[in-house]
């Protein structure tokens, strides 16, 4: 336009001046000056307008831009267990079965009607049926003739369930009874109860082939107003069914890492956020959306990437929705680099979207987030960054879509069971939620990272988690602790059943991690070396990991990793890799549960509701482009 405005002015200026006189001539040089000026100033501020309408609609134009990643596994486990158990409150069960036991139908667990504890093959001393005529009570279900005269009592069905399916177990129940009884009925305590046969197993997944489709959004809203967002579909090959049968939490598909499990070929909102920075020329910024808390250093060496996410990767890798306030203080401190920042997020809404009417039970709560996260130095050579956070409310799950597992119907619903053995090939999927608050937890984070002037990268990091239980649990038990069960009758009456009542303590727990690695140039590409250790009760919030086996980072116990990335080009790379996982303690990745020695649990002494990996290892390969 500026070009537009010379021109016009060099034309006009160029007018032959021969046939005015001097004076004339003077006074139209002049008015064409004036008019030349004004046409100047309408043109300039017509370029103006028309520039900032251009700027305006190129800078509202949404920019994307992405990665696809198509990546295959051989995954192996070793001593896959599964040995169930709960621990079970015998002097609540005792006092509860007493009155059945000497005869009365008004006990708190009801009365026998069909069968005798003391003579459970109603034989009398020559071996023939009892006086009543049932004899079938020991060696199986009673026959038609015998169900139209009988109609058993939630204790009968117990009892000859179990003295049917597990002999020894109910013997031993029997002379623990009678031992209580001798005793002044009491010292029976808290003792575990076996629910199956223990088995151990392996397991080899020759292959398993995934594609990660990732999508990056970003666009100037105005000069210190910025939009990011990511979206992305990540799917196992020849799956897209979004459920998972409920074999480990790394299954159980949540709020908080629900794009980094493979859930089906459509895209979910990962990241969506907005930057309003230096907001009143103040140098504070203000962030608000779904936040960009994965990814976090030090894993984005592994990853290939450059740092992708905002807290110590090794403490926090898990989506939530949140608020950012932060500001770079260089300028307060002298510290290069350094930036503070205060989170707050909500992990769980209890109110909205349960299995009850606006939570009338009011055992949930909301799970919020809140803590501080500190870059101390960056001068692009050496990275220290610290976080801390606490998560307040913390509840025994989250709302989530599960395939529920044939086995727990045949140990907690034996009538649904009966139906589920008619159709081996179907089983159902449900939505699962918390049952009670359990308590809060505190977590904190340091990484140190640096790049050598001959290429060289490394990184340590360690990590601290504290579980602040409160005295509750449900079913799969309380944070860091066991549930203890109680017997009762469920609301009609018509079957016992086993009830979480409390935590089997409620002591605070302190876990410890550390992560470390190392990284060197090599030919066509870099190599690279990992190493990270948990402790016994060590709970990060790293459920966000996209490895198949589970978050290596949450794992009680060692895990080493090696890996070789060839770079075709600078925008595609391909990548060998071998993860070894030794498991020590069970439950990594989860704060609901005892963690328990593994050896003890394969050898009988500790149960587990969910299968236990005592080893395990990932090869894998991928190919990654960036676009």
């Amino acid at each position: 336009m500026k070009k537009f405005v010379f021109l016009v002015m060099a034309a006009l200026l160029a007018l032959p001046m021969t046939t005015f006189a001097a004076s004339q001539e003077d006074a139209m040089i002049s008015e064409l000056q004036k008019q030349i000026q004004a046409l100047s100033g309408e043109l300039e501020e017509l370029s103006d307008r028309l520039d900032d309408t251009e700027r305006h609609s190129t800078l509202d134009r949404i920019e994307f831009s992405g990665d696809l990643r198509g990546k295959a596994h051989s995954l192996h486990y070793g001593d896959v267990t599964y040995n169930p158990g709960i621990d079970v409150n015998f002097q609540d069960f005792f006092e509860k079965l007493a009155p059945a036991a000497m005869g009365s139908q008004s006990g708190p667990l009801g009365g026998f009607v069909a069968f005798n504890p003391q003579n459970p093959d109603f034989q009398d001393v020559n071996g023939n049926p009892g006086p009543d005529g049932i004899a079938d009570w020991g060696g199986g279900l009673l026959n038609p003739t015998e169900m139209a005269s009988v109609n058993p009592s939630p204790l009968d069905t117990m009892f000859a369930n179990m003295y049917n399916s597990n002999p020894a177990g109910y013997q031993q129940l029997f002379t623990n009874f009678m031992n209580w009884a001798q005793n002044g009925m009491v010292g029976a305590g808290v003792v575990p109860m076996a629910l199956a046969v223990p088995d151990t197993y392996d397991i080899d997944n020759d292959i398993l082939y995934s594609s990660r489709l990732r999508l990056n959004m970003k666009a100037k809203v105005w000069d210190n107003v910025k939009f990011a967002g990511r979206l992305v579909m990540f799917k196992n090959w020849g799956d897209s069914t979004g459920s998972k049968v409920f074999d480990s939490w790394n299954s159980f598909t949540m709020d908080g890492n629900s794009s980094t499990n493979t859930s089906g070929d459509w895209l979910r909102v990962d990241r969506a956020y907005f930057d309003w920075s230096n907001i009143g020329d103040s140098g504070f910024y203000l962030s608000i959306g779904r936040r960009p808390s994965t990814d976090g250093p030090p894993t984005e060496f592994r990853e290939n990437e450059m740092r992708g996410g905002t807290p110590t990767g090794n403490v926090m890798d898990l989506n939530f929705d949140g608020i950012t306030i932060g500001r770079n203080i260089e300028d307060w401190t002298g510290i290069e680099g350094m930036v503070a920042r205060f989170c707050y997020g909500q992990g769980f809404e209890s109110e909205w979207g349960n299995g009850e009417l606006f939570n009338d039970q009011g055992k949930i709560k909301d799970t919020h987030f809140a803590g501080f996260n500190f870059d101390l130095y960056n001068d692009s050579t050496n990275f220290l960054q610290a976080t801390v956070f606490t998560a307040q409310g913390i509840n025994d799950g989250f709302k989530g879509t599960i395939a529920f597992p044939t086995q727990y119907g045949e140990l907690f619903a034996p009538t649904l069971y009966k139906d589920m053995q008619k159709f081996p090939n179907f089983n159902f999927v449900t939505r699962v939620q918390p049952s009670t608050e359990i308590g809060d937890m505190n977590l904190a984070g340091l990484v140190f990272a640096r790049e050598e002037e001959n290429g060289i990268k490394w990184f340590t990091s360690g990590g601290w988690t504290q579980m602040r239980p409160n005295g509750k649990a449900g079913m799969f038990g309380g944070m860091g602790t066991d549930a203890i069960f109680e017997a009762q009758l469920n609301t009609d009456g018509s079957e016992i059943i086993m009830s979480p009542a409390t935590a089997s303590e409620s002591k605070n727990r302190n876990g410890y991690g550390f992560y470390t690695g190392v990284q060197v140039p090599a030919p066509m590409g870099k190599f690279g070396l990992e190493y990270n250790y948990g402790s016994k009760y060590w709970t990060p919030f790293t459920q966000g990991q996209d490895d198949p086996i589970g978050s290596k980072l949450a794992t009680r116990g060692h895990v080493g990793e090696a890996y070789y990335i060839f770079d075709i080009n600078p925008n595609m790379f391909v990548k060998l890799s071998g993860i070894y996982y030794d498991f020590v303690y069970s439950g990594s990745g989860s704060p609901v549960g005892k963690p328990k020695k593994i050896d003890d649990i394969k050898d009988g002494k500790e149960y587990s509701l969910l299968p236990v990996i005592d080893t395990a290892y990932d090869l894998n390969a991928s190919l990654t482009v960036q676009f």
